[in-house]
């Protein structure tokens, strides 16, 4: 027996469809995108992460796999760089992975930049430019 069907609000309808258009391949980056979006703190949250005395906390040292894909590599560094905000991350983080998925760019490229990308943003954090 089927569950009942549920109403979906119209943008989760239209999120669906597109969804199942994709390739596997793209099903993938669309949820990782999601999960990258998911993760984003609040205010209050990311002005905890600071702290009161606005000191910014060192990365986490979590190394770089031999092997790895570009959404492994987006969660490792978010976890590296938990002290960044996401939103403004997030512009940057989008055109390098839809580099890789829609444009081919390889894996590694992409991740080196990331890698830039994310020590980029948190220098200008520690020296209050971020």
């Amino acid at each position: 027996m089927l569950p009942p069907k549920v109403k979906l609000p119209a943008d989760q309808q239209r999120l669906l469809e597109l969804y199942r258009g994709l390739s596997d391949r793209d099903r993938h980056a669309m949820t990782a995108f999601a999960e990258f979006l998911a993760q984003r703190p609040d205010d209050e949250a990311h002005a905890a992460t600071y702290g009161e005395a606005g000191e910014v906390p060192l990365p986490k040292a979590i190394p770089r796999p031999d092997s790895e894909s570009v959404i492994a590599a987006i969660k490792r560094l978010s976890e590296t760089f938990p002290m960044l905000d996401r939103d403004r991350l997030f512009h940057e983080t989008s055109e390098l992975m839809t580099a890789h998925v829609m444009r081919g760019k390889s894996s590694s490229e992409v991740i080196d930049e990331l890698e830039v990308m994310f020590r980029r943003h948190y220098e200008q954090v520690r020296s209050g430019n971020g």
